[in-house]
Order: structure tokens, then sequence, then C-alpha cells
């Protein structure tokens, strides 16, 4: 029998507390946990307490914005998925959600069967993402698909949320071509999907001995990526 621990836990951070307690009833309505926040620094001392399987974030916030504490999770090695808020419309305010380590990004005002949705979808990625069956070995780098770990000798290399996912799906379908669309968000317009050219650069940096002539991570031209395997 599935207890409360089985139940997705999801932290809402947000300093407009009409949004808070919307999104409050709404998930908790639909199945879900939700503890709330109304700053980044209260959302800090939540996390030092409890593990969230999810964080839904605004951007625009007195003090410390959703994109710095965004960027301090990541550096902090924190991979919990981000689903990102913002009054802000503008393509290029998206893409630097993306870029910042956000794993998804909804305008405001939204519906909140969409958020519902792309919610439950952040959380089935968590839960079942592609991997290929066995550990994927490329140059001096071997990954291990279902630890989600990247390594080059003995040494971790420290991969975000979106390129661990990046390198899943890649490996998933090592030697053939992966689509920049299965990479992008869902729904993402072209000007986003655009942040995966980006994203693929940065997990480059880390993998290829020269990113600009990639002999393991190479574009696959008017297609995507494909991953060449040992």
């Amino acid at each position: 029998m599935s207890g409360v621990d089985d139940i997705p836990h999801i932290l809402v951070v947000d300093d407009d507390r009409r949004i808070r307690n919307l999104l409050q009833t709404y998930l908790i309505d639909n199945g879900l946990r939700v503890t709330m926040a109304a700053s980044a620094a209260e959302a800090r001392e939540k996390m030092q307490i409890v593990s969230f399987d999810l964080l839904v974030l605004d951007i625009m916030m007195p003090g410390e914005t959703g994109l710095a504490l965004t960027e301090w999770l990541r550096r902090e090695g924190r991979m919990v998925p981000v689903l990102m808020l913002s009054a802000l419309a503008d393509p290029a305010d998206r893409i630097a959600g993306l870029e910042r380590g956000s794993d998804d990004y909804l305008a405001k005002p939204f519906e909140p069967r969409e958020l519902l949705l792309r919610v439950r979808r952040l959380l089935r990625r968590q839960e079942q993402p592609p991997r290929a069956e066995t550990d994927v070995r490329f140059g001096p780098f071997v990954f291990h698909p279902q630890r989600g770990e990247l390594r080059k000798g003995d040494d971790l290399v420290r991969l975000t949320t979106r390129e661990r996912d990046f390198l899943r799906r890649l490996a998933a379908r090592a030697g053939q071509p992966v689509a920049r669309s299965e990479l992008a968000p869902d729904g993402a317009d072209d000007e986003v999907s655009r942040s995966v050219d980006v994203q693929i650069n940065r997990l480059r940096q880390k993998i290829e001995q020269d990113p600009a002539n990639p002999v393991h991570l190479q574009t696959v031209r008017g297609t995507g990526y494909v991953l060449h395997v040992d």
C-alpha cells in the first residue's frame, strides 16, 4: 500500500500570495503534496529540511531572483527539477531561464491545467528517464545511465539536470541521430528550442578535447545530434 511518502512533494516559490494559494489548492486537489515559500531565502531553509521532488519557481522576486536560486542549486549539485514561472514572455527571458539550469518554463498568466501537465511530465522524466541498458563508453569517458553519472577515469564530471537528461537520451540511441525537438522542453517555440544548441555546446566543453571540432557529440545537419560511442 502506498503512503504519503510516495506522493510527489512540490515546493512552490512565489512572492505573490494569491499565486501560491492558487497553486497549492490546485496541485493538492490533483493528488500532489505542496509546500510554499514566499522568497528564495525561505525556499533555501525548507530545502535544508525536506527533499522535494520538484520546484515551481517564480523568476521575478524581491531580493534573490528565481534565476539566482536556480544557479545556486546547480552549483551545489542539487538536480531537483525546476519549472520556472515568469510574467516575462520574451523568448530571450525563457532562454535565460533554461540556460541557468531550469528544466521547463511557463509564462504568466497560465492555465493551471497546463502547469499540472508540465509538472507531471517533469516528474515522469525523473522516474523513468530514457536510458541505455548498459554503461556507455566514449573516449576516456564512461556514462552510467541508471545513476546518471559521467566519469573520466576515476573523476566524476558534474552534470546539470538537463545535461544528464541529454546524455541519457543520446546514449539510449547511441550512433543514431536524436532530433533537437526531442531535447527541447515540450511545447517550446523555435527560439527556446535553440537553447538546446547552447546546452549541447556546454556539454561538449565537458567531453570534447576540442569542442569546436567534436568527436563524440556531433551535429547531424538538419536533424539534431548523435553520440558516437566505443
